[in-house]
């Protein structure tokens, strides 16, 4: 299935243990402006229903937020399966699967809501069957300054989901908590989000589905703001979907302007039990699919593109790390790292076996140190999930809390070492007013003549490239 690559150095960094939350599922960390890594875990805490979570570039943990029953009920969410996503304001944004103050669910129908780095909580809205149920997937903060995020199901419009309605939604919400429902699936298009949302560089928005569509398999849709949404893609469109089947993760948008996936179904390969494993595929704009490589290995987390071009992401299980936990039942390891080359030559880094992690289904994050950062559901040393870095030799950068904005507007700079920076620049432009607030985060006023490009930033160490283009917005 894939080369083996060396020279990787893999840590890791933390052991859950129930105390402090369990089970991190379909979680990517997210970095702070104070440079540590942010998450979620799905169970544990304190609360016994989850848990926001702190943790160091070295490795050392701390629980901020623990979700608990309150007389019977979960007022605050319970449950969140998805990571947090770094808000303009500083806090963090997020969503639940279950609880809120709605009776119309079993548990509650989920939540959304914002919690600061010191882990104050507030739960900015309580979903219900009419406006979406159990939100699964990560929100993300558009260029207009709004969240936007998915509901697997409720909505405007019936699918048959076990004695569930709805085929599932796109939101919009403030910061302030008023939502909006831009998008009810209604199964032709599209049914069951369990991913959130990419923006697009022309502006619209970009998801998956992992059923329905024109073929029952799951599609990948384009929405504009307005909420008008068309379809680009059905999976299962070829005999046995061997083009793969329900996609589980976010699309992300490479420099090229392609958007790269994964099913977690579906392929080429017949695998353990003559189940198909999934798929790596990238998609145009236009929505022409290209299948990348059929895997055994059921790849369920977003891809990242690295400061070197490359692409990688996780699987769930594969790998040679194979012991009696991975092998019990399936056969084919506890799961994996991988790399693909521009070429597109997929490469496995690291093979999970068990006592590092297993069972990955969250995504990897590359930290402006240059090393990756991720999450596993299982394996380590209570058997309930463990955070890991991934050092492939790759430099510091700068990163934005949001990569794009207007002439005159304040740009907000993550990064290492910023301390003592003596010049900033948006595509060669020098701007002229920039404020160090402390060694991981720096704002920059955008200087007139900017025009979309990478941004410098000149520190005593060096320069420090971003790893992303900064978009000038009119």
């Amino acid at each position: 299935m894939a080369i083996s690559s060396s020279a990787q150095t893999f840590t890791t960094l933390a052991n859950f243990n129930s105390t402090n939350g369990s089970g991190p599922g379909y979680v990517s960390l997210v970095q702070g402006t104070d440079g540590n890594l942010y998450g979620t875990t799905e169970g544990g805490g304190p609360g016994g229903w989850g848990s926001v979570f702190k943790v160091t570039p070295s490795g050392t943990l701390t629980t901020i937020y623990s979700f608990a029953e309150q007389n019977g009920t979960f007022p605050n969410g319970a449950t969140p399966w998805a990571g947090l996503v770094l808000g303009t304001d500083g806090n963090f944004y997020g969503t639940t699967i279950q609880g809120g103050s709605s009776t119309s669910c079993s548990g509650g129908c989920g939540t959304v809501f914002k919690i600061t780095p010191a882990g104050v909580l507030v739960t900015l809205h309580s979903f219900s069957p009419a406006d979406g149920t159990s939100p699964s997937g990560g929100l993300i903060q558009g260029t207009d300054g709004n969240f936007y995020g998915t509901t697997q199901l409720g909505g405007a419009n019936s699918c048959d989901n076990g004695g569930l309605t709805g085929c599932g939604t796109i939101f919009k919400i403030t910061s302030a908590g008023k939502l909006t429902t831009l998008h009810s699936f209604n199964g032709a298009d599209g049914w069951k989000p369990i991913a959130g949302l990419v923006q697009g560089t022309d502006g619209n928005f970009y998801g998956t589905t992992v059923r329905g569509g024109a073929y029952g398999g799951g599609a990948v849709f384009r929405m504009r703001p307005s909420g008008a949404l068309s379809t680009m893609y059905s999976f299962c469109a070829q005999s046995g979907c061997s083009d793969g089947q329900g996609p589980f993760a976010p699309l992300m948008q490479a420099s090229n302007g392609n958007f790269y996936g994964t099913t977690g179904g579906g392929g080429s390969n017949g695998c353990v039990y003559g189940y198909q494993g999934g798929t790596i595929f990238k998609i145009t704009p236009t929505g022409t699919l290209t299948t990348l490589s059929s895997v055994c290995v059921y790849p369920e987390a977003p891809l990242i593109r690295a400061t070197n071009g490359n692409l990688y992401g996780t699987t769930v299980w594969g790998g040679n790390g194979n012991n009696s936990f991975c092998t019990a039942d399936f056969g084919i390891g506890c799961g994996t790292v991988f790399r693909i080359t521009p070429g597109d030559v997929l490469s496995t880094i690291h093979n999970f076996n068990n006592t590092d992690g297993a069972l990955v289904y969250g995504g990897l994050v590359q930290a402006t140190n240059g090393k990756f950062y991720g999450t596993t559901w299982g394996g380590g040393t209570d058997s309930v999930g463990t955070v890991f870095s991934e050092d492939v030799g790759l430099g510091p950068f700068i990163t934005f809390v949001l990569p794009t904005g207007k002439i005159g507007k304040t740009a907000q700079i993550l990064g290492q070492g910023l301390t003592g920076a003596t010049a900033v620049t948006f595509n060669g432009a020098a701007a002229t007013t920039f404020k160090v607030v402390s060694d991981t985060y720096m704002t920059a006023v955008v200087p007139a003549g900017s025009t979309t490009g990478p941004v410098v930033v000149t520190t005593p160490a060096g320069l420090l490239s971003s790893n992303v283009n900064f978009r000038i917005s009119k």
